[in-house]
C-alpha cells in the first residue's frame, strides 16, 4: 500500500492555508508533520482523513486492493478532541467505536491493558484524568485494524512512560506494515521521514 498526496492544498474559512505538499509513503514507513500554528497541520491531516475537502490536488492509495477504496477507509484519526461520551463507561465507548468501525483486532480489555489501563472498563470515561482519557484513545487504535494511523498532537497529555509506550505502538505498527502521519510539536520516539508545513494563518 502507498499513501500519496499530490500538489495538496488546504483551506480554512475560505482562505488558503497551505498549497503545494506533497508525500508519498510505503508500507511501514512514518511521516512527522512539523511547523508552527497555523501552518495547516490539523488540515491537513483532515484532508487525508476525508473530513475536509481539498482545495486542490488529491490524496489517495495505490496497490491498497478492494478492501480500501480510499484514504478514508483505512484510516484510523486521532484528533485534538478524544471522542468519546463522558457519560458512558470506558467498555461502552470502546464497544461503540468497535463496532462502528468494523474489523475488529484486540478484545477491548486486551487493548486497555495494552495502554496500561486495564481494569478501570466499568469506570465512566468523565471520570477519568487527562492522560488517561488521552491512552483511551489510543486504546481505540488498536480495536480495530486500520493500516493508516493519522495523529494529531497524540501525545498531548501523556506522561514520560505513556509517551514511550506510545512510541512502542507506533513502531509495532509500521513494522506490520502500516503506515502513521504524526503532526506534532514534540519528538514522538521513532523512525519517520519529516514534512515542515510552511507559515500561514487561519489553520
Amino acid at each position: 500500500m502507498r499513501l500519496i498526496a499530490e500538489n495538496l492544498g488546504g483551506e480554512r474559512g475560505g482562505e488558503i492555508v497551505f498549497s503545494s505538499v506533497g508525500f508519498e509513503l510505503h508500507d511501514g514507513q512514518a511521516l512527522i508533520v512539523t511547523g508552527p500554528n497555523g501552518s495547516g497541520k490539523s488540515t491537513l491531516l483532515r484532508i487525508v482523513a476525508g473530513l475536509l475537502p481539498a482545495a486542490q490536488g488529491s490524496v489517495h492509495l495505490a496497490d491498497a486492493g478492494e478492501a480500501y477504496p480510499s484514504p478514508a477507509s483505512a484510516c484510523h484519526y486521532l484528533g485534538h478532541q478524544n471522542a468519546m461520551k463522558t457519560a458512558l463507561t470506558v467498555t461502552e465507548n470502546l464497544d461503540f467505536w468497535q463496532r462502528f468501525t468494523g474489523e475488529p483486532r484486540l478484545a477491548i480489555g486486551e487493548a486497555l491493558d495494552v495502554v496500561g489501563l486495564g481494569g478501570i472498563g466499568h469506570l465512566p470515561y468523565g471520570y477519568l484524568s487527562t492522560g488517561q482519557k488521552r491512552r483511551i484513545s489510543i486504546a481505540k487504535l488498536l480495536i480495530n485494524h486500520r493500516p493508516i494511523w493519522l495523529l494529531d498532537e497524540p501525545t498531548a497529555g501523556l506522561d514520560k512512560a505513556s509517551e514511550e509506550r506510545f512510541a512502542a505502538l507506533m513502531t509495532t505498527h509500521c513494522a506490520a506494515g502500516g503506515i502513521v502521519v504524526a503532526a506534532t510539536h514534540l519528538p514522538l520516539g521513532i523512525e519517520a521521514q519529516e514534512l515542515r508545513m510552511g507559515e500561514a494563518a487561519g489553520a
